[in-house]
């Protein structure tokens, strides 16, 4: 895919605060001002580039190979229990530097396409906040909400599931629809496994084997499926009446065979993730349960959030959960092996995502996808916040990729690919 970094799409920042410049510098040290990233450079002639260099040729393209970060075996320890949300704010013992507090200065009628005011606007006219990424390119089709990626091993296509009820299969190199699937019922959620795709829709799961053909309808659901995982050579998938199915793979004829119904939850369940021998479960009935994958049974259910569980997410030893009721939980378990909340980070609004991935430093960092159309980027174990990113409505779908890239998906359907920048700028000293 040729990823530019187009200044139309939200890359560009508004750096004449103090008015036209009298003279073109001489960028001769051939670098990007960060400053001018960040939104606030002032300097009339500044000696750095305000503008992005042009993508190597060979970070021209993404080329899909599987999934790079995984819940179930994420490699890097975010930290102990003591430390998780502790200490000064991004000065955290293993993190080369602390990140300045973001202030919240994007143009609201820039992000709703109203502005008028242009490069006259005092406020920045940016889809993101952060000095760690770059924007690369949207990628428009979808006439609804994005619910799930998949990029699935051996394939150079990135598939994208919507509440339109299509996939959308986008071509890596070119960057273009390569293809569009029609199923007839509104996409739920979507994964991607080695070379599956698994598609939730309402009464059913889709299966396809991206590298010999194989199309797979697996039967069982009632009503819409909202969350799938793999996990012990079988497939999860969170069903809208509370119930939880699951499907053994079976190599031989290359299919899968239902396996166990979990019942439980009281209502829909809305997450699933697999992390250490358990599957983790979260509902609308404000709990998550804890299921042991070998037995299927139901060892302990979590009760402390108020509202809706929106993502469960495992790292490590540590299971993290969000809620519309406005908080994060970091859960670990204790010496009796039950889970305990080890520490709550409050956001103002209700959260509705949540997505884990190491940066271009390989530091772990947290994406906390708010119902204010925020997505805010957290440094683990510190919670300290390093960037925002900016949406015309909520973004519910977020997945890592290879290559320093990742994607997000939102309420109105538009997808953007963005990158982790290799260069992070030191903080002056005072």
């Amino acid at each position: 895919m040729d990823i530019e970094t187009v200044e139309r799409y939200g890359n560009k920042r508004v750096h004449h605060r103090g008015g036209p410049s009298q003279a073109a510098p001489d960028r001769t040290n051939n670098k990007v001002c960060f400053h001018w990233r960040a939104g606030r450079c002032n300097r009339i002639h500044c000696p750095y580039l305000h503008g992005e260099l042009p993508q190597p040729s060979d970070g021209a393209t993404f080329h899909p190979q599987g999934l790079v970060w995984r819940n179930s075996n994420a490699s890097s320890n975010p930290g102990s229990t003591s430390r998780w949300g502790k200490g000064h704010r991004g000065a955290v013992s293993g993190m080369s530097r602390p990140h300045r507090k973001v202030q919240d200065k994007i143009c609201n009628y820039f992000i709703g396409g109203t502005c008028s005011y242009g490069e006259n606007c005092r406020f920045l006219h940016s889809w993101f906040v952060s000095e760690s990424i770059s924007l690369l390119t949207p990628l428009k089709g979808h006439q609804k909400g994005v619910t799930g990626f998949a990029l699935p091993a051996g394939s150079d296509k990135l598939y994208t599931g919507s509440k339109d009820e299509s996939v959308r299969l986008w071509d890596c190199q070119t960057g273009q629809c390569a293809g569009v699937i029609n199923l007839g019922g509104e996409i739920g959620c979507m994964i991607g496994e080695g070379p599956w795709v698994f598609v939730g829709i309402p009464d059913a799961v889709k299966a396809w084997n991206t590298q010999n053909s194989t199309d797979l309808s697996l039967s069982g659901p009632t009503g819409q499926v909202y969350a799938m995982a793999v996990g012990n050579e079988m497939l999860f998938a969170g069903i809208q009446d509370g119930r939880i199915l699951a499907w053994k793979f079976i190599a031989v004829g290359n299919r899968f065979e239902p396996a166990a119904s979990l019942s439980g939850h009281l209502l829909a369940v809305v997450s699933l993730v697999v992390g250490a021998m358990r599957l983790y479960s979260a509902s609308m009935d404000h709990t998550i349960r804890v299921w042991d994958i070998c037995t299927l049974q139901c060892i302990q259910i979590l009760t402390d959030h108020t509202s809706v569980v929106t993502s469960v997410l495992c790292w490590d030893q540590f299971l993290i959960s969000c809620s519309l009721d406005s908080t994060v939980k970091v859960w670990v378990a204790t010496d009796s092996g039950n889970l305990e909340v080890t520490y709550t980070h409050n956001e103002e609004k209700g959260v509705v995502a949540l997505c884990g991935m190491h940066d271009a430093q390989n530091k772990p960092v947290l994406f906390s996808s708010c119902n204010d159309n925020t997505v805010r980027l957290y440094d683990l174990p510190s919670f300290s916040e390093r960037g925002r990113i900016y949406s015309k409505q909520d973004i519910r779908a977020i997945q890592a990729g290879p290559g320093g890239l990742f994607f997000t998906g939102d309420e109105t359907g538009e997808i953007k690919v963005w990158k982790w920048l290799n260069e992070v700028p030191a903080v002056p000293s005072a």
